[in-house]
């Protein structure tokens, strides 16, 4: 890959990348640093990066480096306001709705998580989601029917506090 294809590809994708990247770590500060540092790989890596296939690796770098971004976070185990603020026990009718899809996505395991966010955000397709995160189209569909699954049964229970708050 050359300079003008690594230009025109961060033109082209940084903008999702940001965007998947805030959704799954919740912190653009964060988003930034992770999008940055898989640009910085790809730069370093351009010669071994087919241009074709570009954008799946920026996304299976980006979301690898959040898992381990995570990890690594979880292991310093430091408390910020940010997470504090997680933690606490909140009332429904204080949420908006955003920040109720938000907290039931928290509660999926990673690969659900991502693929959520990359089908139902970026509006990837199977195939495409499939390469990014090194699983088959039929995994990668009955993961998303469980992440789904476990969703809809987080905002119904939560759907069924409104009401015996009210």
């Amino acid at each position: 890959m050359n300079r003008k294809e690594y230009n025109t590809i961060v033109k082209t994708l940084s903008g999702r990348l940001f965007g998947y990247c805030v959704k799954y770590l919740q912190s653009k500060p964060d988003a930034d640093d992770i999008v940055q540092d898989v640009f910085e790989k790809l730069w370093n890596n351009r010669k071994k990066v087919d241009f074709e296939k570009s954008k799946s690796w920026l996304f299976t770098t980006a979301h690898n480096t959040m898992l381990n971004y995570i990890k690594r976070r979880n292991r310093i185990s430091y408390v910020d306001e940010v997470s504090s603020d997680d933690t606490q026990v909140c009332q429904i009718h204080q949420f908006e709705l955003k920040e109720i899809i938000n907290h039931s996505l928290e509660i999926l395991p990673p690969v659900q998580k991502s693929i959520i966010l990359l089908r139902d955000l970026e509006g990837y397709d199977y195939k495409e989601i499939g390469e990014i995160l090194e699983l088959s189209e039929s995994q990668v569909k009955v993961y998303l029917f469980r992440a789904r699954n476990k969703m809809k049964k987080r905002l119904k229970n939560l759907n069924m506090l409104e009401v015996k708050h009210a």
